[in-house]
């Protein structure tokens, strides 16, 4: 068995000028924890599910230019496990040089967070700083991307080179910010530059701010202002799927708020084109409203899957389902757009409906696979950065 390599030469401190696709850091006792909702937000948000959510870096990315054959991170991860149910996969990180993919990897160590889900009860267990290295780059000057694995809260803790690391320069691409829910967050993706939204934005030529939050696309007027005071040249809401699941609010609740989410958008982004997204295909809550629940026979199994909770014959007091919530918003976005020229529709079926559900099924009835992934984000990339479509002058 050959013995570890020696550390790398050349330490750079992690700082924000090295980062993209945040929008906050925090100090934390031996790093750098890079968040997607700034603190303010976070303040008001006391939930755990979105404290998780926000905390996993999906489209945050390390990016320099040097010339490095050797890359190595150091990087304490929080990974997830859910009890009764074989362990999730490592959480990857993507190396692109020069724009392509150059490797992959994942690293060691780390925390878990064991959670129950018969009960929604969490245990936390903590674990060593892991270190990931790449080895056998070209030695020119390049420019380097390392994403983040985008389902491991990862706390930076240092990057080691043997060349000088410099901040790269600014490419002049647009920004393009895009909100969702577990589904835009990452969900069964293969790796974080294989999300729909990062697979559309390298397709399209533009910057990444993935604020995909699993479980809390929820209409939160703290993330609504979050997106109001980011800078972007391109702005998507993808809105449903985790109203219905999490059976927040009833029709009467839906309408207005989805008004003010965007009435708070264009405060700060009058102009800016903006895209609302409604659900993707989900066959059990087409027409069923949630809550969604696991199905608990399936996890004896040691199988996750959901089933929808709700009954149908609830929709006449005004619970919601995913085609009410279709035509809710195609309805609003074309009454708001003739005074909003710069603001557009898509319907999520176009990224997944009917014929993709046959051949490539949820296989947890909620989440697509890392397939569906692809598929979903050569989609966009058409739909939207083609000739016709919303983003085309990106």
């Amino acid at each position: 068995m050959s013995p570890d390599p020696a550390p790398l030469p050349i330490t750079t401190p992690v700082t924000t000028g090295l980062l993209r696709g945040a929008l906050d850091v925090e100090r934390t006792d031996i790093g750098l924890l890079p968040h997607r909702l700034p603190a303010r937000a976070r303040a008001q948000a006391p939930d755990g599910q979105i404290a998780l959510a926000e905390a996993q870096p999906s489209g945050v990315r390390l990016v320099f230019r040097t010339r490095a054959t050797a890359i190595e991170l150091e990087a304490r991860r929080t990974r997830t496990a859910y009890q009764g149910v074989p362990p999730r996969p490592d959480g990857v990180y993507d190396l692109l040089v020069d724009g392509k993919l150059a490797a992959r990897g994942s690293a060691s160590g780390g925390n878990v967070l064991d959670v129950d889900m018969t009960t929604g009860s969490t245990e936390f267990r903590s674990g060593p700083v892991g270190t990931l290295r790449f080895d056998g780059l070209a030695g020119h000057e390049k420019d380097v991307e390392l994403w983040l694995p985008y389902n491991e809260r990862t706390e930076l803790v240092a990057l080691r080179t043997d060349a000088p690391v410099t901040p790269a320069a600014d490419t002049g691409r647009k920004v393009w910010l895009h909100h969702g829910s577990s589904i835009s967050h990452g969900s069964d993706a293969a790796s974080p530059t294989t999300t729909w939204p990062a697979r559309a934005a390298l397709l399209g030529g533009v910057e990444l701010v993935n604020l995909g939050l699993g479980g809390s696309a929820l209409l939160d007027p703290f993330t609504a202002r979050a997106m109001r005071d980011t800078p972007a040249d391109l702005i998507s809401v993808k809105i449903g799927i985790n109203i219905v699941n999490a059976d927040v609010m009833r029709l009467r609740a839906f309408v207005p708020a989805v008004h003010g989410f965007l009435d708070t958008l264009r405060e700060g982004h009058p102009d800016t084109p903006l895209l609302v997204i409604s659900p993707v295909l989900c066959p059990i809550h087409e027409d069923t409203p949630g809550p969604s629940v696991p199905d608990f026979g399936r996890l004896g199994e040691g199988r996750v899957r959901f089933a929808a909770a709700g009954d149908p014959e609830e929709r006449a007091a005004g619970k919601l389902t995913l085609a009410v919530i279709r035509d809710e918003l195609a309805a609003l976005v074309e009454r708001r757009a003739a005074d909003d020229p710069r603001l557009r529709y898509l319907d999520g079926r176009e990224l997944y409906g009917e014929a993709d559900a046959d051949e490539l099924p949820l296989p947890d009835a909620l989440h697509p696979d890392a397939s569906t992934h692809l598929r979903m984000g050569d989609r966009f990339a058409r739909l939207a950065f083609g000739a016709d479509g919303p983003f085309a002058a990106a």
